[in-house]
């Protein structure tokens, strides 16, 4: 079975967006946090990642880099994706 791309251009209209006032803004989904919320509420930076040297194929690195900005991160993404499979 072959993996929908996730990569396609945005269907969303930016522009009309970004002319849009707050006040426009339909809140209705989203419930409101209280005093309560933010008491159990608790702050989780992500850890903080290493710098390394890594050697790749070149077009490994190409397909990654063609997908656009944060390709380490993808990078990274799909070797975590990868120990988490084979941890167990």
């Amino acid at each position: 079975m072959k993996a929908k791309s996730s990569v396609r251009e945005s269907r969303t209209e930016w522009n009309r967006l970004k002319q849009m006032p707050d006040s426009k803004i339909d809140y209705s989904d989203i419930p409101k946090l209280d005093k309560s919320f933010f008491k159990q509420a608790k702050l989780r930076m992500p850890k903080r990642k290493k710098s390394v040297s890594l050697r790749l194929d070149p077009d490994v690195l190409a397909w990654f880099k063609h997908r656009g900005r944060g390709y380490q991160t993808k990078i990274n993404a799909v070797l975590k994706a990868y120990v988490e499979a084979h941890e167990h």
